[in-house]
């Protein structure tokens, strides 16, 4: 009776003292028989698929296709218009494009872009850090700067250099609020019409450039400085080696164009009767008659400037996007080589698949 009732006692206890060692004689179903994969189960694994023999196909584009087509028949339209109509007197044009006194007029406008522009941009940097001070007096007088040469026109601004001489008759360096003078000049003499036109353009142009670098240096985290700052980095390295080298991708494209609004500004020094390009160009059409010709002669030399200007700005502003991009953009140059060597790829593979 009590061997019995022992027996049957641990035939009921036997599922519930089984150990670790238990799922061993009854593993559960196996990989092969759709059981659970894990690392003690792995799923074996078919062969590798080859992808040299599949065919590359390209993507296609054909409204981009269509969109080409119709700029390009518009493109055509337009330069066989310029070709064919005897009016623009191309002839014309190619004399007097590298004559003599056009060329001198080219120089003379280069020049006022050159000069002005440097002093444009000095001054229009002192103005920025004015602004960007802690001292009131300083911040007004750069406001109140910007503030009047913003909001009076280039060609009145001319007007009123060159005729300075009206208002006051000489111009003195000495002590203020005495009389003793260290300098003095007759107004006339000192304000000549290229220093009027440089005083006019230099000036209007560093109320813009004041704003525009102020607003590139604005545009850097000021995190970044309160870093360096932390590091004990010195004001000045701060400046030159964090803030600039930033600030500089936000300014250059709005200060390639006030550059190349200058170039094109210094044709309103015309009402001095200044030898720049415009002036020179009105000159000649006036005593050979011959406008639209001459008119263009001076639009292809802006044009030409302009367009050297766009290639020094890629490059420059290439230069300074190295901080905030991977890899620095491609070239034309670059992404010529590419395209080519892409659809040169893609031909090479469709004649593969042809075979």
């Amino acid at each position: 009776m009590s061997s019995t009732a022992t027996r049957a006692a641990q035939s009921a206890a036997g599922p519930a003292s089984a150990g670790p060692d238990a799922g061993v004689s009854n593993p559960g179903p196996s990989a092969e028989q759709g059981g659970p994969q894990g690392p003690e189960n792995p799923q074996p694994r078919g062969p590798a698929t080859d992808y040299a023999d599949y065919r590359l196909v390209p993507s296609r584009h054909p409204w981009r296709w269509v969109g080409t087509a119709v700029v390009a028949l518009g493109v055509a339209a337009v330069a066989w218009s310029l070709a064919t109509n005897p009016r623009w007197e191309w002839g014309v044009v190619a004399q007097w494009f590298t004559a003599q006194s056009v060329v001198n007029g080219l120089v003379e406008t280069l020049k006022l872009t050159a000069i002005s522009g440097v002093l444009g941009f000095v001054l229009g940097f002192i103005l920025a850090l004015m602004r960007l001070s802690a001292s009131p007096l300083l911040v007004s007088v750069s406001w109140t700067f910007s503030w009047i040469f913003r909001s009076t026109p280039l060609l009145v601004q001319m007007l009123l250099w060159y005729n300075l001489g009206y208002l006051y008759e000489k111009i003195s360096l000495g002590i203020p609020f005495t009389d003793v003078r260290f300098f003095e000049v007759q107004t006339t003499t000192l304000i000549s019409q290229f220093a009027a036109a440089v005083l006019g353009l230099t000036l209007n142009q560093a109320a813009y450039s004041a704003e525009i670098i102020r607003g590139g240096i604005l545009s850097v985290d000021q995190g970044q400085l309160e870093a360096a700052a932390a590091l004990g980095i010195p004001a000045w390295r701060r400046s030159t080696r964090i803030v600039l080298p930033q600030a500089m991708r936000a300014i250059l494209p709005t200060a390639f164009n006030e550059i190349i609004g200058l170039v094109k500004g210094t044709s309103i020094v015309y009402v001095l009767a200044y030898s720049e390009l415009f002036y020179t160009v009105q000159v000649i059409y006036n005593r050979t008659q011959q406008v639209l010709p001459l008119l263009l002669v001076a639009t292809l030399w802006y044009v030409v400037i302009t367009s050297v200007l766009s290639v020094f700005q890629y490059y420059i502003e290439r230069h300074y996007s190295k901080g905030a991009v991977r890899t620095l953009p491609l070239t034309p140059l670059q992404k010529a080589r590419r395209f080519f060597a892409t659809h040169a790829a893609a031909s090479d593979n469709r004649a593969r698949s042809t075979r």
